[in-house]
């Protein structure tokens, strides 16, 4: 076990993922040094130092090992194969990060352990997409294998032609049966030294692949609830190494299925920041470090919506309206540290809590619809 103060904590990743913990580290006494390859990077700031390095860079991984007593990631681009050679434990385990990046490795390691995912097949070229098609039903959802993420690299498809349109060449792709789900779910799981945690499941609403907002507790039954904290701890037991893990689910008929697995803190978790009794930034830190977990616990009805850019085109970042954002009882503004704004980029987020999960929804919105960028 790392016990700080004084421990450091080294981070794959600078974003604003990075960022928050950081943030998160500071109060507990653990200093966080990011690896990133963009200068003055989000995570810069609150951060006690910055390597500056590509993500594969294996003199930077290297100086980022040295200078950590533990080492975890913030992002799926981290090199699984440098970090299983450094020096110092890393949480979560290389081998969980060479699976959750790879999403056709990630939907078999599930199935075969019996977790209840979508049916799913690999293409590699138009003969498996028409055997797909054939299969799992037109239109199906096609998925790069490796590095998409809010969106990119998804396309809902009904021919090969499409496809190809979309992807250009059909290799190292993953064919999912689309699934009419009632609602989509998602739960922050906390994997420790000894002992495990969830957080409340919340529900998020995605418009064009890119969560917009994510409310707690969700709009479903008891029965649902039980049933998604089941999968969730049978996907916990399925991945290696501490940390807290964003699993990805639909609501299907009452069932459940697991869609995707984030091995970090996720989006729809930034709610616990306020919503919780102890974040998922904070939790990270306290699992990758051997330490108690904290109290999960909903500390009452919460949203969160993403702060996105509402520009046409790349333009420096030069946020309006804060002060009306912020007189919305309850609302908290969370601010990225991105310097360039781009249409739809994640440039921040805000938290409102309420009586209930609509009152909450509510001044969310409403403080978010005050923010743009001029």
């Amino acid at each position: 076990m790392q016990t700080p103060p004084g421990t450091t904590l080294g981070v794959v990743g600078g974003g604003q993922l990075g960022r928050m913990l950081a943030e998160a580290a500071s109060p507990l006494g653990v200093d966080v040094v990011v690896l990133d390859p963009t200068p003055d990077c989000p995570a810069a700031t609150p951060a006690a130092d910055h390597i500056e390095g590509a993500f594969d860079d294996p003199d930077a991984f290297a100086e980022l090992a040295a200078r950590s007593d533990v080492l975890t990631f913030e992002i799926e681009l981290a090199d699984a194969d440098l970090l299983a050679d450094v020096d110092v434990p890393v949480h979560p385990k290389p081998s969980t990060l060479r699976t959750t990046e790879d999403k056709l490795a990630e939907k078999e390691a599930l199935a075969d352990a019996g977790v209840p995912v979508p049916s799913f097949r690999r293409v590699d070229s138009a003969s498996d997409l028409r055997k797909a098609l054939d299969t799992l039903g037109s239109p199906l959802m096609l998925k790069a294998r490796h590095g998409g993420y809010d969106g990119r690299g998804n396309h809902r498809t009904g021919s090969v032609g499409d496809a190809e349109d979309y992807f250009g060449d059909l290799e190292g792709l993953v064919a999912e049966e689309l699934v009419d789900f009632e609602r989509e779910l998602s739960v922050i799981a906390a994997k420790g030294a000894s002992e495990n945690a969830q957080f409340p499941v919340v529900e998020n609403v995605h418009e064009e692949e890119i969560l917009r907002e994510t409310r707690a507790p969700p709009a479903t039954t008891d029965d649902v609830v039980k049933r998604a904290r089941e999968v969730v701890n049978d996907v916990i037991d399925v991945l290696e190494g501490r940390g807290v893990y964003g699993v990805e689910l639909f609501e299907v008929d009452g069932q459940v299925l697991v869609n995707e697995i984030a091995p970090r803190p996720h989006n729809s978790g930034h709610y616990t920041i306020e919503g919780a009794v102890t974040s998922q930034f904070e939790q990270h830190v306290r699992a990758v470090l051997g330490l108690p977990l904290g109290d999960p616990s909903l500390r009452g009805p919460t949203a969160m919506v993403n702060v996105l850019g509402d520009v046409e085109e790349t333009k420096p970042a030069r946020l309006t309206g804060v002060p009306e954002a912020l007189a919305v009882p309850t609302a908290a503004l969370h601010w990225y540290g991105k310097h360039d704004v781009r249409p739809l980029r994640k440039m921040g987020h805000v938290t409102a809590l309420g009586d209930d999960v609509a009152e909450a929804s509510e001044r969310a919105n409403d403080a978010r619809d005050a923010l743009s960028f001029e």
